[in-house]
């Protein structure tokens, strides 16, 4: 069965003097967390996608190699994930995020560094959030009177 996880989004004015607000309804995580031009391309104290995205990378991540190491019978004391999001702000048609480099440690009694690269790999080729990265994105857009 299929599920749904959201977020939702605020922004009031121009991009560059505007200021938004994220939040996580279903969590209740975090509410109205500020975001604006100077958190995503300066340094303002606040968040930006692409932050958030690094966050759900490495936890989604962090999450697939324990669950593949789990099923080889080698289940894990610690995994520790980097998620860097690499973001070109010169592109066509404008910013653009152009890869993301993890970089993770871990700790499982009797795993030798070939088989936690091997089951890496698996991680990253089986992570929700890395497959997310490819899939068609749709949209349904309405404008208020």
């Amino acid at each position: 069965m299929a599920f749904k996880r959201t977020a939702e989004a605020v922004w009031c004015g121009d991009l560059q003097g505007g200021k938004g607000a994220l939040s996580t309804p279903q969590s209740g995580l975090f509410t109205d967390q500020n975001y604006s031009f100077k958190t995503r391309f300066g340094d303002e104290k606040g968040t930006n996608p692409e932050e958030l995205l690094a966050a759900a990378h490495a936890g989604c991540f962090s999450m697939a190699l324990s669950a593949v190491m789990t099923k080889a019978g080698s289940p894990p004391d610690t995994i520790q994930t980097r998620a860097e999001v690499t973001m070109e702000p010169g592109m066509d048609p404008g910013p653009t995020v152009t890869g993301v480099n993890l970089v993770v440690t871990g700790k499982a009694p009797g795993v030798d560094e070939a088989t936690f690269q091997q089951y890496a790999e698996a991680a990253k080729a089986g992570c929700v959030i890395s497959r997310a990265l490819s899939v068609p994105v749709t949209l349904q857009a309405s404008l208020q009177g």
